[in-house]
């Protein structure tokens, strides 16, 4: 399933991905950890009078795929909301196939550009599958500018959205949080028969769970559907070419816009990227070295430190984070909940969370220590919670875990065949032996999916598209940087930037190297040599 941040499964499998692109840095203070994800807190209310969509005339229908040129031209109608940023709602079909379908909403907001002179827009989007973009530029305006660094606000309006079946869009709904907390929290053993069954039937229960509660757009949340929105937004914000950048799975919606729209590609940047040749099988595999490798720098890391609660040698260190995860599985760590304890699948979670972003291992070090010496469980689970973005009193503040699992299983399914898993995780456990058991068996995700695969019908090369500049990071755990390599050579415009250094995602206004590059091209226009590196 050609995802970024794969929701790992675990020992326990439930070829969940993660939202998100990266979590800010996380500071520790006494037994609390505060500020972990970018993201976090932000909500937004969309503008509650909906464009009209009759306005069928114009250049931007002209544009339009035939029966649909009422979205095409249609008026967005924005309204001003919190921090001097702009909220609207716009109208998209449900099916890009069936005109006569019906139609869903998308939840937009705008950070209008500060210079005097601006491009145009762009469209910028998160991760995922499931990151709301509306909450993504709300984040940078609350922490002025953390993200877009001055000469993108200058030039652009940057504008998120939400992608359909995320959030404040049309979203698709599942379980209710108490559900959703059990099974988040499960552990498997699919190694036997009993377990692989039990795995399977949780999948199950997703997917009928998803269809009872989330309608006819359960069947239309593809990844080729959200590109065909942003089309659509492109020419209802007035833009001849989409100026664009995309993070993580955001890679793999940009890619996917440039092949369906190669003439209609203007300036893309692509961080933290997807090959988007790889199946979900390959996407599982990779990730588990790219954690497996980020975990090893951890521990290097902290044992260079004082303090740190993994003695002896890197190989040594590895073991005894496996040897955390064996445990919680046989006998979950107490928490300040008693209603939950710590499971080997929310153990990995945590330590999952901070991998994103080197500035977060510090907290990995207090959440080892506690858990390794302590025997309890509370910072792990914390962290489990805010990767999951569960609040405090239950409830979550995203559905990205819907999403993530609705978008996935219609753009890829991996094998379900028990012989052909059970090989393909001894090979992913050889290659990543310290959290490789949590990304196998994802095939069971998407067995008994209550709604077909979607078709593919976009070319992985996006002949005729502008240059595309591709961005990858040397140790992303979530995004390998050989699969920036791979989709900088499928794209027959592609050109790959490199980033020496950790964490998932590269370019941030912290990152001057990075940011000179990829503003310069989305500003100016000036492509990035070739073999380019930061």
């Amino acid at each position: 399933m050609n995802f970024d941040e794969r929701r790992p499964t675990a020992r326990r499998t439930t070829t969940l991905r993660r939202t998100s692109r990266r979590p800010a840095a996380v500071r520790a203070s006494a037994a609390l950890v505060a500020g972990l994800l970018l993201l976090a807190g932000c909500t937004t209310t969309p503008a509650k009078e909906q464009a009209p969509a009759g306005s069928a005339s114009g250049p931007a229908a002209s544009q339009a795929p035939d029966g649909f040129e009422k979205f095409y031209g249609q008026t967005l109608e924005w309204t001003d909301c919190k921090d001097g940023l702009q909220c609207a709602t716009a109208a998209a079909p449900l099916s890009w196939q069936d005109a006569g379908a019906g139609s869903i909403e998308l939840a937009l907001v705008r950070n209008p550009a500060d210079g005097k002179d601006p491009q145009g827009s762009l469209l910028v989007n998160p991760g995922g599958p499931g990151a709301s973009g509306v909450d993504f530029v709300r984040s940078d305006a609350t922490n002025n500018g953390s993200t877009f660094g001055k000469k993108l606000r200058d030039a652009f309006d940057i504008v998120g959205f939400d992608p359909r079946g995320v959030q404040d869009s049309t979203a698709v709904k599942c379980f209710d949080d108490a559900r959703k907390d059990e099974s988040l929290a499960k552990d498997f053993d699919p190694s036997t028969d009993d377990g692989l069954a039990a795995m399977e039937a949780e999948s199950r229960a997703w997917g009928e769970a998803c269809a009872k509660n989330s309608g006819d757009v359960l069947g239309h949340v593809d990844t080729q559907s959200a590109a065909r929105d942003m089309d659509m937004l492109r020419a209802v914000l007035g833009d001849d070419q989409l100026h664009y950048l995309g993070y993580s799975y955001g890679t793999q919606l940009g890619a996917t816009y440039a092949g369906l729209f190669p003439d209609r590609a203007g300036r893309l940047v692509l961080d933290g990227a997807i090959d988007t040749t790889l199946s979900s099988d390959e996407i599982s595999a990779g990730q588990a070295v790219g954690f497996e490798n980020a975990l090893r720098a951890y521990v290097a890391d902290c044992q260079a430190g004082q303090d740190c609660p993994l003695p002896g040698s890197v190989d040594d260190g590895m073991q005894r984070i496996h040897a955390l995860f064996d445990q919680t599985h046989e006998r979950p760590l107490p928490t300040s909940d008693q209603d939950r304890p710590l499971t080997s699948t929310l153990a990995f979670y945590g330590v999952a969370l901070t991998l994103y972003n080197q500035a977060n291992w510090p907290v990995l070090t207090q959440a080892l220590d506690e858990a390794i010496n302590s025997g309890t469980g509370d910072t792990l689970l914390y962290l489990a919670d805010t990767y999951n973005d569960r609040n405090a009193d239950g409830s979550y503040s995203t559905n990205s875990s819907e999403a993530f699992r609705a978008v996935g299983c219609l753009d890829d399914r991996g094998t379900t065949d028990p012989d052909e898993m059970r090989a393909e995780a001894a090979e992913i456990e050889k290659q990543a032996p310290t959290v490789g058991e949590f990304f196998a068996y994802g095939g069971t995700s998407c067995a008994d999916w209550p709604v077909p695969m979607a078709k593919k019908e976009y070319d992985v090369h996006a002949k005729g598209a502008a240059p595309i500049v591709v961005v990858g990071t040397t140790n992303d755990p979530a995004t390998p940087y050989k699969w920036a390599e791979g989709l900088a050579k499928t794209l027959d415009s592609g050109v790959l930037v490199t980033y020496e250094g950790e964490g998932h995602t590269a370019y941030s206004p912290s990152r001057p190297c990075v940011a000179d590059v990829v503003e310069s091209y989305l500003v100016d226009g000036d492509v990035p040599k070739e073999g380019t590196t930061c």
